[in-house]
């Protein structure tokens, strides 16, 4: 592989950076608070780290007050620095995965215009624009965290395979040691994993204990044992509630609720690797005539070697999640960024069909792409930009409502899928392709801030559920909830900074509170508390809820 640097010049650098810039800038950070905290996750973890803040504890991770030990460290310090510069919000509980997706997207700026010189906008393109990175960059929990980290770790270490300068080694353990901090053991243990099958295949051994250097053993530890072991001297169920319940029980069983099938991540990784995904399968078809056809001669170069080890780093975690019985989506975001490094190595090579009237090869920025794949990825930019014009009416209405404005989000669509059919054929077409499949995703982002983020607030959020609790007082009532589930109850908990207490459980409040039920359920709650007054005060009906406040 060449080592050299860049031949561009200084200012060509500068550009490049000012345009990769504005681009993570806007498709990380633009639109943070557009909508509230979603999901389950999002609010938990954000009270989490706002609890550590308020009692100034970096060690252990509560909600409500009781130690919660599902995960390790990294996020919750992340958010608390982010708050404590930008102050408690949303907003503000979504920035770790924005930083932590610019940093992913630098550190593969960087090492491909050191030792891929010529593809390192493209490649940090591609990997921006990954559907996968830009969903998880605008997500307040540990998955960009750990995907990062992790990311930049194995980066780390083919930069020291392929130039034996150990500072890159270094940066190999403290980003291995961050993934731990971020997610648990599952950083090391893939690692090990990717880097055996890679040394195997090459059937260079003396590199795995070239990779067990002591003095980085000695930073990874040192980077992580200090919070483990606290939080295990502090919390001596920790061992039991993170190591032996949420990794080995979560992978084992079904304790976690969160069954799906074997394929279950294959659909899933397509998905995260839009609008790019044609092009990916093309080049892990590629590898693998490569491989099948030359056998062994298929890892002899250094480019080989490369594509090799990205192939193994897109695979292993998708395989070895897909034999997991717990199956969620974040899981296989450490697979994007290989999945995207495979597609710019593959345009970087000329493999997506290129061609010329002689039939002669020309030089990479006069190649021109075949009129098929022009089309076909025109196409899923169109689609992309579609989703996310529709994404508002589908979040309201869980389908797609064909009226006036669908009809102008496919006619949007269309324009935006034969400009870029158009554009990525002509005889520039392959030097354009990262610059306007990335100006479909701003699109498409722009469009989901726009015009979804309304919808989504409305139907997926506790944000609008506290406003109207803050609109009838602004005193600090309890809040209780019966028949909700804890997707409500988490970003209430957050929203509003204080426990939500459960009629289901039993847990009523003495003292007069506003009560969150589901619709057509104030019969059920006046027999659940006789003699108390129970007064309407408004409805959600988004999320089929009404508010009720309820007496001494």
């Amino acid at each position: 592989m060449n080592q050299g640097m860049s031949s561009r010049t200084n200012p060509q650098n500068r550009t490049d950076l000012l345009l990769l810039a504005a681009f993570c800038g806007f498709l990380f950070f633009y639109g943070l608070g557009a909508f509230g905290l979603v999901g389950a996750d999002e609010p938990r973890y954000a009270q989490i780290a706002r609890e550590m803040l308020d009692r100034s504890d970096w060690v252990t991770p509560t909600l409500g007050g009781k130690p919660w030990l599902e995960k390790p460290v990294l996020y919750y310090w992340q958010a608390m620095v982010a708050f404590r510069v930008a102050g408690i919000s949303d907003r503000a509980a979504r920035l770790p995965g924005a930083f932590d997706a610019a940093m992913l997207v630098a550190a593969v700026y960087f090492f491909l215009r050191r030792f891929r010189p010529g593809s390192e906008l493209d490649g940090a393109l591609i990997t921006a624009s990954c559907a996968g990175v830009v969903g998880f960059a605008h997500a307040a929990a540990t998955d960009m965290p750990l995907a990062a980290c992790f990311a930049i770790a194995l980066l780390g270490w083919y930069a020291w395979y392929e130039c034996r300068r150990r500072v890159y080694l270094a940066a190999f353990y403290v980003f291995l040691a961050l993934g731990t901090l971020a997610k648990g053991p599952v950083a090391p243990a893939l690692a090990a994993v990717i880097i055996f099958l890679f040394v195997a295949l090459k059937r260079d051994w003396p590199a795995i204990l070239r990779t067990l250097w002591i003095p980085g053993v000695v930073l990874y530890l040192a980077v992580t044992l200090p919070w483990y072991i606290a939080v295990q001297l502090r919390n001596p169920e920790f061992f039991r509630s993170f190591i032996l319940e949420h990794n080995l029980a979560r992978f084992s069983t079904g304790v976690y609720h969160h069954p799906q099938p074997i394929w279950f991540f294959l659909p899933v990784f397509l998905l995260a690797m839009m609008p790019w995904t044609i092009v990916f399968i093309l080049a892990v078809g590629e590898r693998v005539r490569v491989i099948w056809s030359e056998g062994r001669e298929a890892f002899s170069s250094a480019e080989d070697s490369w594509a090799l080890f990205l192939f193994l780093w897109m695979l292993v975690p998708i395989l070895f999640f897909s034999a997991s019985h717990s199956k969620l989506p974040g899981y296989i975001l450490p697979s994007v960024p290989a999945g995207a490094l495979l597609v710019a190595e593959y345009l970087a090579c000329g493999g997506a069909q290129f061609s010329n009237a002689e039939g002669a090869e020309v030089s990479r920025d006069l190649r021109k792409l075949s009129p098929l794949f022009a089309a076909a990825h025109g196409m899923l930019c169109g689609l992309l930009v579609f989703a996310a014009f529709s994404a508002g009416s589908i979040a309201i209405n869980h389908h797609l409502l064909w009226g006036s404005g669908t009809w102008v989000a496919a006619a949007i669509a269309a324009l935006v899928a034969l400009g870029i059919s158009v554009a990525v054929h002509s005889r520039t077409g392959l030097r354009l392709l990262s610059r306007v499949t990335t100006f479909a995703v701003v699109i498409s982002v722009a469009a989901v801030i726009r015009f979804a983020s309304p919808a989504i607030d409305a139907t997926q959020s506790a944000r609008p559920i506290a406003r109207d609790i803050l609109a009838f007082s602004h005193e600090t009532v309890p809040i209780a909830v019966y028949h909700v589930n804890r997707v409500p109850q988490y970003g209430l908990e957050f929203y509003l900074d204080r426990p939500a207490q459960s009629y289901d459980k039993g847990d009523i409040p003495a003292a007069a509170h506003v009560l969150v039920a589901a619709q057509s359920t104030q019969v059920e709650v006046a027999q659940l508390i006789p003699g108390r007054r129970v007064s309407y005060l408004t409805s959600v009906p988004a999320q089929k809820l009404d508010l009720y406040w309820v007496g001494k």
